[in-house]
C-alpha cells in the first residue's frame, strides 16, 4: 500500500569531526558542534574514548615532596622507566616494585629520551634540561655524558651514528654532536662538532633522512652523514614550534604545535608557511583559548587508531577540568574532538608484536595506562556529542519530529541519554525529556577485553528506533554520557518528520 503518512526521512553518517569555524547553516549534518571525549573512529562515526587505569599500582617514590610530578614515563628493555624528583626508577614487566637506577638530578625538567645502538649494545639516553645527559645500558648501569658543552641539554637525538644535543641554557641556539659511534666523545678532529642556528631551539627530531631542528620561529633540517658533509637548510623562517613535547611522527609526517595551531612539516614547507599549513583550522578557537595560558604541553600518538593526542596543562587547573585535543586521520582528512579529564605530566609508548601500550605520568606520582578501562581511574568519563542545528534545507518550515533512528556500535552495555533540542535551543521551544540510548545485549566477541552483558546472536551494530515528540524549524541532537558505559561508537542518525506550517 502507498505511504499516506507524509512522513519524510533524512539520514546522515557521522563524519567530519568537531567543527567550530563554520556557521550552523554551513555545517554538514554529520559534523559535530560539540564533541567531548568522543574520538573520530577509523571505522566510521564517533567513538566514546576509553579511560585510563594505573599501570603500576605502586606510586613512583618521591625525593622530598608529594607534589613532585612524574617527569618521564617510557619503556626500555621490557621495563617501564619513570623519573620523579631527583631520581629515575625502573619496574620490570608484571612487577609493582620500583628500583632506583639514578639519583642526584636536581631541578630536572620534563625528560627527552632516545634508544640507540652504536656498538652492538642497546642503550638508552635521557636529558632533563638541567643535569648531565645520562646513558643506561640493558643492565641499567648509569653513565653521565661528561662534556661540559652538553651539560643541561633539554633535547637529545641519535642521527647518522652521532648523538646530537640541544637546549643548553647557555647556548640555546646551538647543536652539539659527538664523534661517530660514541655518545660521550667530543674530541676535536674526531668527527664531532657544533652547529649554530639563528633562533632558540625548542626541539629536535629525526625523520627519514634528516634531523629536523625546531626553533621558536624557525624550522631547519640537517642532512648528510658526517661532519664533512652535514648541511643545514631552511624549512621555514616564519613558523616555529612552541614546545618540543608536541613533536610527533604521525601518519608519514611530523606533527607539531605552532603558534597558530597544529601543523605538519611537509605541509608547512610545501605551501610557504601560509595559513593552509595549519591542519587544525576547524577548531582554531580551541587552540586560541589554550595556547597562551597553558604552562605545559604533552602529546602522544596511538598508531593503531592513526590518532594524535595533545594535552594542555595549566597550573591551578584540576585534572577533571584539563582540556586536550584528539586528532584522527580518516582517509585524507584530519578530524578533531576535544578531550577533558586527562592531565599527563609525561607520556610514553611501547609497540610490540603483542600490541601497543600508551602510558602517562601524573601529578600525583603514579604511572597510568591510557586506552584501559571505562573510566579515568575511578572518575567518570563525561562525554558529549551535539549535532549542528538541522533545518533539512528549509529553516522556514516547521518540522514535527516522529522518530529518531540511531545507528551505533556498542562494545558492552551502554547507558547514555539522547536529547532533542529545537530552534537553536530556544528556551521557549519544546525541550523533551531525555530518551534512553541503551544496549544491554550485544554479541559476544572472542578476544575482546570487555564483554559486558554478552549475548550470543545479539547485534553488533543495533539500530535504535526511538519515537520522539516536539517540533521546530530546526532540530539538534545531543548525546550525553555520564561515564558509566563502556565505549561505543555513534555511526549515524536517521530522522523522520512531518512538514508543518511555514513561519
Amino acid at each position: 500500500m502507498p505511504d499516506a503518512s507524509q512522513v519524510q526521512p533524512v539520514n546522515f553518517a557521522l563524519q567530519g569531526g568537531l567543527v567550530l569555524n563554520k556557521s550552523t547553516f554551513a555545517m554538514q549534518p554529520g559534523e559535530a558542534l560539540e564533541l567531548i571525549n568522543f574520538e573520530p573512529d577509523i571505522e566510521g562515526g564517533y567513538r566514546r574514548i576509553n579511560g585510563f587505569s594505573k599501570y603500576n599500582t605502586n606510586i613512583v617514590p618521591q625525593t622530598s615532596a608529594s607534589s613532585e610530578e612524574v617527569l618521564m614515563s617510557t619503556f626500555f628493555n621490557d621495563n617501564i622507566i619513570a623519573a620523579r624528583g631527583e631520581k629515575i626508577f625502573r619496574s620490570t614487566s608484571g612487577s609493582t616494585a620500583w628500583t632506583e637506577i639514578d639519583s642526584g638530578r636536581t631541578s630536572a625538567g620534563v625528560y627527552t629520551f632516545e634508544e640507540f645502538n652504536f656498538d652492538n649494545n642497546l642503550k638508552f639516553i635521557v636529558a632533563d634540561g638541567n643535569n648531565a645527559p645520562t646513558v643506561f645500558n640493558t643492565s641499567f648501569a648509569a653513565t653521565d655524558v661528561s662534556a661540559s658543552a652538553v651539560a643541561g641539554a633539554k633535547f637529545v637525538a641519535s642521527f647518522r651514528d652521532h648523538m646530537f644535543y640541544a637546549g643548553m641554557s647557555s647556548t640555546p641556539q646551538e647543536l652539539v654532536f659527538s664523534k661517530p659511534f660514541d655518545e660521550d666523545d667530543f674530541s676535536s678532529g674526531a668527527g664531532s662538532g657544533t652547529i649554530a642556528v639563528d633562533a632558540t631551539i625548542t626541539g629536535i627530531k629525526v625523520f627519514r633522512d634528516n634531523l629536523f631542528i625546531f626553533c621558536e620561529n624557525r624550522i631547519f633540517k640537517l642532512a648528510g652523514s658526517s661532519v664533512s658533509d652535514f648541511t643545514i637548510t631552511d624549512v621555514t623562517r616564519n613558523i616555529g614550534c612552541i614546545n618540543g613535547q608536541t613533536i610527533q611522527e604521525f601518519s608519514g609526517d611530523l606533527l607539531f604545535l605552532a603558534p597558530d595551531g597544529l601543523r605538519t612539516v611537509a605541509g608547512t614547507a610545501r605551501i610557504g608557511d601560509v595559513e593552509l599549513g595549519t591542519i587544525s583550522t576547524p577548531i582554531q578557537t580551541v587552540f586560541n583559548d589554550n595556547i597562551a595560558n597553558s604552562d605545559g604541553f604533552r602529546s602522544v600518538v596511538i598508531p593503531n587508531k592513526t590518532q594524535y593526542r595533545l594535552f594542555f596543562s595549566k597550573s591551578g587547573v584540576t585534572e577533571a577540568n584539563t582540556n586536550g585535543v584528539v586528532c584522527s586521520l580518516r582517509g585524507q582528512q584530519f578530524e578533531f574532538g576535544k578531550l577533558q579529564g586527562i592531565k599527563p605530566t609525561s607520556t610514553g609508548i611501547q609497540v610490540t608484536t603483542s600490541g601497543t601500550t600508551i602510558v602517562h605520568g601524573g601529578a600525583d606520582g603514579y604511572i597510568y595506562q591510557q586506552e584501559s578501562g571505562n573510566d579515568f581511574d575511578g572518575t567518570a568519563v563525561n562525554a558529549k556529542y551535539r549535532s549542528p542545528d538541522l533545518s533539512f534545507g528549509d529553516a522556514g518550515i516547521r518540522k514535527h519530529l516522529q522518530r529518531v533512528l540511531v545507528s551505533y556500535k556498542p562494545e558492552a552495555a551502554v547507558n547514555a541519554d539522547l536529547f532533542l533540542r529545537y530552534d537553536y535551543e530556544d528556551p521557549d521551544s519544546p525541550r523533551p525529556a531525555a530518551y534512553s540510548l541503551s544496549a544491554a545485549d550485544i554479541v559476544a566477541v572472542y578476544g575482546s577485553a570487555t564483554y559486558g552483558v554478552a549475548t550470543y546472536g545479539g547485534q553488533t551494530e543495533p539500530l535504535l528506533r526511538q519515537s520522539v515528540e516536539g517540533s521546530g524549524f530546526t532540530v539538534a541532537l545531543r548525546v550525553n554520557d555520564d561515564g558509566t558505559s563502556a565505549p561505543y561508537a555513534l555511526r549515524g542518525f536517521g530522522l523522520e518528520y512531518q512538514v508543518g506550517a511555514r513561519r
